[in-house]
């Protein structure tokens, strides 16, 4: 019986890209491992415990375990599911850890010191060293991988993460309903998310643009409403916060377009969540969003408001005449979660 520890520590962080990877890949984890022969244990924080039912095989996440790892003796492998982890064992060297990278954010900050950056990197090449095979979920990841660590001898794969099913639409009475056509985004609200840059397609374009998220940077919140009226476009901005995954769906759904023009992104789930159903995708041309998008989006290929503006015209005019609803559709459902847990099964079988 080969025991395997399923990681999902960062889901006491809800409402992040990491906690929907570790609730829809543990969720499948579950469904295909082989009972005769794999017995998957979740370390899970409270809050993750009565989602991820597992028949009681949960290992107790606390944050002493930083410190000193509980009594690991029992398990072969532990996938720590976050790059930048302090729950890792590091004693038992018997365990073979899988370490899974979502992205080397952190370098392209530009709010981040040299000596933080260093400080990262040294962690991250810590879990590195500690670990027995490497999985990065995009290959814009895995390049920066091989840019700034030294992976060893180690294989590193490539898993790309699959789409989060959308729950049926709904919107509270406390919801916010857009009284015309709107344009939506969705992410923690920091400055590589670069919501700001979204402003200029409110201008002659009879549009709201809606914005959900956590806010983590109340100075870019003042900054992202400052310009908005600067613009003279801040009765079209709508911020949202925290919202439900009904409402998320209401929105994905009923949404004129999705856009994202980070500068920061492993993958970015929301681009998929909008491919679910169909939606036109407008996309920064950096980091991985190339990558996700592939021929079914368009691109901005820098942030002047003028060609954005002729970008998202130009799109929104072949997305009507040339039908791609079906082909956007299609390419999300190349993004599977239970395609992806497969490859990660194959992972820990490997060791």
């Amino acid at each position: 019986m080969k025991n395997i520890v399923f990681d999902c520590e960062r889901m006491k962080y809800q409402d992040t890209g990491i906690y929907h990877y570790c609730l829809n890949l543990g969720r499948q984890l579950q469904k295909i491992t082989d009972p005769l022969s794999e017995q998957l244990t979740f370390y899970s924080p409270p809050n993750a415990a009565g989602i991820l039912k597992n028949k009681n095989r949960h290992l107790a996440q606390n944050s002493l375990h930083k410190f000193l790892m509980p009594g690991t003796g029992l398990y072969d492998i532990w996938h720590a599911t976050y790059q930048n982890t302090d729950y890792i064992p590091k004693r038992n060297k018997r365990i073979k850890v899988v370490l899974t990278i979502h992205d080397l954010n952190f370098m392209y900050d530009d709010k981040k010191s040299e000596i933080k950056k260093k400080k990262y990197l040294r962690h991250l090449q810590d879990n590195i060293n500690r670990s027995s095979a490497i999985i990065c979920i995009s290959d814009f990841c895995k390049s920066d991988v091989l840019q700034y660590c030294n992976t060893g001898n180690r294989p590193v794969h490539v898993i790309h993460n699959g789409t989060n099913t959308l729950e049926q639409p709904t919107l509270s009475p406390h919801s916010y309903k857009p009284i015309k056509r709107f344009l939506f985004s969705i992410g923690v609200l920091t400055s590589k998310k670069n919501f700001h840059t979204l402003l200029p397609l409110l201008r002659n374009n009879d549009m709201e643009l809606l914005i959900a998220g956590r806010c983590d940077d109340p100075g870019y919140l003042s900054f992202l409403l400052e310009c908005a009226r600067e613009m003279g476009v801040e009765k079209n901005l709508h911020i949202l916060g925290n919202i439900s995954e009904t409402e998320k769906s209401w929105y994905f759904e009923n949404c004129y377009a999705f856009a994202s023009t980070s500068v920061s992104e492993g993958f970015c789930l929301p681009v998929t969540e909008a491919m679910s159903v169909g939606k036109p995708l407008f996309l920064s041309n950096q980091t991985a969003l190339p990558e996700i998008g592939g021929k079914v989006a368009f691109y901005f290929s820098d942030f002047d408001g003028n060609n954005m503006q002729h970008i998202f015209l130009r799109g929104m005019h072949e997305y009507k005449t040339t039908n791609m609803h079906n082909a956007i559709k299609e390419r999300g459902s190349s993004f599977c979660w239970e395609k992806a847990a497969r490859k990660y099964l194959d992972v820990y079988r490997s060791l």
